[in-house]
């Protein structure tokens, strides 16, 4: 039974449009209306409202010659972009097994998500004191080794809105002033990678690069990170040629060419 109130309607709606989207398989790509109602238990009048807004907005769209209709390319592109993050850790997860041999530290796949990091992937040190394992979790951008990889490299649009989103510091060594941060994106494309030193969890430092597809945006990014006892400035240094190597053999993987 559908609700009455306008939010409860909004969302019968979508549950509605979502069921409609179902309906379409690999054997059954083109649907009429009247099949559809009849599949959902919904009035004629109801799909075809639905359809229309969903070819409105390219997720179905209505060939010409029957009148029935099929999935529109826009979930295609969604799809895509889905395949695309799995393609990323896919591929790249024999290298970030070679990186944790050659450093000894947690090692980490990451992907933005608003302003956020996803991390995606994650081999832990060996190490009794060790970085912890994020999979699947969300971190502010700003202040994450992987995070700042990726928004250095991600365009005016994106820092700019990162900086707008509320900066709040994790640790007391958090840079939460727009100035600080803005030279951080700088120091970030002149290095080629980011390094957080115990700005978003107090004892720990990380290095993070990005990672490129074949048409040379940054879509992900790796990182490197242990205790800040272990894991000094200097040892972190000496291993960014290890980290820099190992993104660009998984660009090249992606089609990347510099």
């Amino acid at each position: 039974m559908e609700s009455t109130s306008p939010k409860g309607s909004r969302l019968s709606s979508v549950v509605a449009a979502v069921r409609v989207l179902k309906c379409f398989s690999e054997v059954e790509s083109e649907i009429g209306i009247s099949s559809l109602a009849k599949r959902l238990s919904l009035a004629k009048s109801t799909v075809h409202r639905l359809a229309a807004t969903l070819t409105s907005e390219g997720l179905l769209e209505q060939n010409p010659e029957t009148g029935r209709y099929r999935l529109g390319i826009n979930l295609f592109v969604m799809g895509a972009l889905v395949r695309r993050r799995l393609d990323v850790s896919n591929m790249s997860q024999p290298y970030l097994h070679a990186l944790r041999e050659r450093t000894g530290e947690t090692v980490n796949l990451a992907v933005l998500n608003d302003t956020n990091v996803l991390y995606l992937f994650n081999l832990e040190s060996s190490e009794a004191i060790r970085m912890r394992s994020y999979i699947g979790t969300l971190k502010p951008a700003f202040c994450t080794s992987e995070g700042r990889a990726l928004v250095a490299f991600g365009g005016d649009e994106l820092i700019k809105q990162v900086l707008q989103a509320p900066l709040i510091a994790r640790t007391p060594q958090t840079k939460t002033e727009p100035a600080k941060l803005m030279k951080a994106f700088a120091d970030v494309r002149a290095a080629g990678y980011a390094i957080d030193d115990e700005e978003s969890e107090e004892g720990m430092r990380g290095m993070g690069a990005p990672l490129r597809d074949i048409t040379g945006n940054v879509i992900a990014s790796i990182g490197v990170g242990g205790p800040s006892q272990r894991f000094t400035l200097r040892r972190l240094r000496s291993l960014a040629p290890v980290l820099l190597s190992t993104a660009q053999a998984i660009s090249t993987q992606l089609g990347y060419r510099a």
